[in-house]
């Protein structure tokens, strides 16, 4: 009888790995001889999963264009069956879920293809699951494996539909043929154009959010990003560059090193060059290498040459082919060989992720936040989308650093948003909060500086001290009612949501005003930029009261209805200084010369913040572009001189002339620089002129260029910027920002615009990086300004209030010059 169970149960498990096909049988091609598409990867995924009692696989979402986000999660059969307890015994672990557990099981986290174009990577995915679950099962007793095949498929599939479209068959080598050459914009950013290998911390994009609820439950020890390079260099893996982030533990630093060398053991077995610790560092907490390890994981990148170009094959600089097969064997080796060292020190690896959680030497036990509720508001949003725990202040006075003064200072906390480092995930919580980042190295791949106060607009004490907290939030949602006999509402502003409500009442054809002066009606202070909603203006709809309170309701913002417009102050409803707003009419220019990540940036906050119709329109088409139906148009960052030429100048200006908007952001500023009309000219101080009259040789040696470059570099530093808070594009704001400045570009003071926001020859830098010569190039120069041209006028955003979506504070100057910048209807 048990022989007879035996034979039984040998052929049930013959018979399932008959069914279980490899990738080329499933295909019908061999992995990297083609590229699949993303639903081909889904199907396959699916396949193996229902052929397979190692593999789990199921859906955590959905993209903007409605492609499924996926995840596989692999192991041995008994791990599975159990693979819920192995889950919570790890977050139990590490403090996250209540009780007591030792996991001595290792979890390893691969993501393929963030960058859409980078495309080898979910080949590779394919080529690993089955490797892992046909040859390697010995390593799966003692690991779980969480794949995530695909964290881009919107740009995924835009690469692959087009190299298929226009590829050669066979394909061509040459580095000249379309099939190497992407047209704008390109298959790295996502369906708003976003790189979302930027936007772990931020989470602005639903691939974010939704991948990082799975990510809270899993809490992997190991996170590798699976990324493309150059087509000329080498394969990178770990260890990492400096600069390292001074919250990364020793283990973490040494470990990447120990899986380096066990990738370098098969890299040399067959002779594929590689590089470690030279490009790619630890600093940045938003990158799939570094938001795992301030999550104390050990987080990697991996980069394959290849990236868009490569195609199926492309001829190198070097002479040498390039092709997908080999972009996959690469990958695919980097991935078993993590696997297997997560096997052989899985007892190691989770021992040493409990004890990154014990949190024992942060500088700072809280950070106490004081503010505008919406501000607070959305600050909790982000940390939920974290899973980090936050409480609000009852009561007492706390000292400490103070952001806004760049030095000891205290305030009342009553009320205060309170984020403490005193939990599981209290070295992130101190990574975001951080008032500056220890830089051991200048030479970094990204910004310097992100803290959360400064981002957020917030009044910001950081404290060794213990606050006193409950989970009651000081803030609470509340019903605005109709007021018929009134003469009308005010609401405030001083937040982008204030913004949205607003953008909401024009498109149901509400007519709004907003006010110049200071309000003060019944003993009630409204600033600058509130909003008044006449019954004057609206004596023709029906529905005028039932209308503006349910959008108000809709956007929590609190009407003050007045029962007349008689005001305390003599700014009555009828002042000159209580104008209308005109419903804009926005184009935005989009396309070759348009930076890709501006433009999604700026399309993503009109369609999923603002919630206002914008236009988008081909670079190649503003030249027979009728400006008549637009009142504004949008330049995000870019490279226009080509494109502006004689003819579309004068036509410009004409436009503008006649009442039209420009607003230039970033770079986009340089192609009005010098121009007749534009008010706008390159901010040159007389040691440059010194030095260009000179012409000095440079006699630095060769070894020191790239290090003695960083005097001249911003790495995305914030700067105390002066606000002239009496000009509508500075509503909502009080007399300084800190703003996020990734460059330094600088323009002179406009001579006669508007220099709305400024910097002085104290240029103060708070946080981040700033070469000398950089920062010293950015005395008395412009950041925010208005120019006239006639009836019309030229925003100049000198930096990017836009940049990545996650500046919050910046997005009103963006909403004020929309709506509030010479408005038309204002008689202007």
């Amino acid at each position: 009888m048990t022989r007879y169970f035996t034979i039984v149960l040998l052929f049930l498990i013959t018979s399932l790995h008959a069914q279980l096909q490899s990738p080329a049988e499933f295909l019908g091609y061999e992995i990297g001889t083609q590229f699949t598409r993303h639903s081909e990867v889904v199907r396959y995924f699916e396949h193996v999963a229902a052929n397979s009692d190692l593999v789990n696989y199921t859906s955590y979402g959905k993209t903007n264009e409605r492609r499924p986000l996926t995840y596989a999660v692999i192991s041995s059969p008994q791990n599975i069956k159990n693979i819920e307890t192995i889950r919570h015994d790890n977050l139990k672990s590490i403090g996250i879920e209540s009780g007591a557990a030792n996991p001595k099981i290792a979890i390893t986290w691969l993501s393929y293809n963030v960058h859409g174009n980078e495309a080898s990577s979910t080949e590779a995915a394919m080529a690993t699951l089955y490797t892992l679950i046909t040859e390697k099962q010995d390593w799966l007793q003692n690991t779980v494996i969480v794949m995530d095949p695909c964290v881009n498929p919107d740009g995924r599939d835009r690469y692959v539909n087009w190299y298929n479209q226009v590829k050669s068959t066979p394909y061509n080598l040459a580095q000249a043929a379309t099939e190497h050459n992407e047209p704008w914009p390109g298959g790295r950013p996502n369906h708003y154009l976003f790189d979302l290998n930027r936007d772990w911390a931020w989470a602005t994009q639903v691939e974010s959010e939704q991948r990082l609820k799975v990510y809270n439950q899993w809490m992997p020890h190991i996170h590798v990003d699976f990324h493309e390079q150059g087509i000329n260099d080498p394969y990178y893996f770990a260890p990492a560059a400096k600069p390292f982030h001074e919250i990364i533990t020793p283990f973490q630093r040494d470990f990447q090193t120990e899986i380096g060398k066990n990738h370098a053991k098969y890299f040399d077995k067959e002779g594929w060059l590689f590089f470690t610790r030279e490009s790619f560092d630890l600093l940045y907490p938003s990158y799939g290498d570094t938001y795992p390890i301030f999550m104390g994981a050990i987080g990697m990148t991996y980069e394959q040459a290849g990236h868009g170009r490569a195609g199926l094959g492309i001829n190198t600089d070097e002479g040498y082919d390039l092709t997908l097969v080999d972009r996959v064997a690469h990958h695919t080796t980097t991935g078993i060989s993590t696997i297997e060292m997560a096997s052989k020190n899985a007892a190691r690896l989770a021992t040493e992720f409990k004890s990154f959680f014990t949190n024992p030497n942060t500088k700072y036990k809280n950070f106490v936040l004081k503010g505008n509720p919406d501000k607070l508001k959305a600050v909790t949003k982000l940390l939920d989308k974290h899973e980090i725990k936050y409480g609000f202040a009852t009561n007492g006075t706390v000292s400490g650093y103070h952001y806004s003064d760049v030095k000891s200072g205290s305030m009342n906390a009553k009320g205060a948003l309170v984020v403490s480092t005193q939990q599981p995930k209290g070295k992130m919580v101190s990574v975001l909060f951080e008032p500056e980042a220890k830089l051991e190295d200048p030479l970094t791949y990204d910004i310097t500086a992100w803290s959360l106060p400064y981002a957020y607009g917030l009044e910001t004490i950081a404290t060794t001290a213990t606050v006193a907290t409950t989970n009651n939030a000081p803030y609470e949602n509340f019903t605005n009612t109709p007021l018929p006999s009134g003469a009308g509402y005010i609401s405030k502003w001083d937040d982008i949501s204030d913004a949205s409500f607003l953008a909401e009442l024009l498109q149901n054809d509400i007519n709004v005003r907003f006010s110049e002066k200071e309000l003060q009606f019944s003993g009630n202070t409204f600033g600058r930029g509130s909003l008044v909603i006449t019954k004057s203006d609206n004596r023709t709809n029906n529905q005028f009261d039932q209308l503006v309170t349910s959008i108000a309701n809709k956007h929590q913002r609190k009407l003050y209805a007045t029962p007349t417009s008689f005001s305390d102050n003599g700014t009555d409803f009828g002042s000159q200084y209580i104008k209308s707003i005109t419903a804009p009419s926005i184009a935005m220019l989009r396309g070759d010369a348009v930076s890709s990540l501006s433009f999604g940036a700026t399309w993503h906050f009109f369609e999923t913040q603002l919630k206002y119709p914008v236009t988008n329109i081909e670079t190649d088409d503003l030249s027979d572009l009728d400006l008549s139906k637009f009142t504004i148009l949008i330049f995000p960052e870019g490279w226009y001189s080509s494109l502006l030429n004689e003819s579309t100048i004068s036509k410009l200006k004409e436009w503008i002339s006649n009442g039209g908007k420009i607003i230039a952001t970033g770079n986009a500023l340089s192609a009005f620089e010098g121009m007749e009309g534009f008010d706008l000219v390159e901010n040159t101080s007389e040691e440059k002129e010194d030095e260009e009259t000179e012409k000095t040789p440079n006699l630095t040696p060769y070894d020191q260029r790239e290090r003695e470059s960083v005097k001249d570099f911003i790495t995305g530093s914030i700067y105390k910027v002066q606000i002239d808070a009496s000009h509508p594009m500075a509503f909502g704001y009080g007399d300084t920002y800190f703003s996020l400045k990734q460059g330094g570009d600088s323009y002179a003071f406009l001579e006669d615009g508007y220099n709305v926001g400024y910097l002085k020859d104290d240029a103060i830098s708070v946080s981040g990086f700033s070469g000398v010569d950089a920062k010293a190039g950015l005395k008395n120069s412009v950041v925010f300004g208005e120019a006239r041209m006639g009836k019309g006028s030229i925003v100049y955003l000198v930096d990017d209030v836009l940049f990545r979506s996650f500046w919050e504070n910046g997005k009103l100057f963006f909403a004020n010059a929309l709506f509030f910048v010479n408005n038309n209807k204002a008689g202007l």
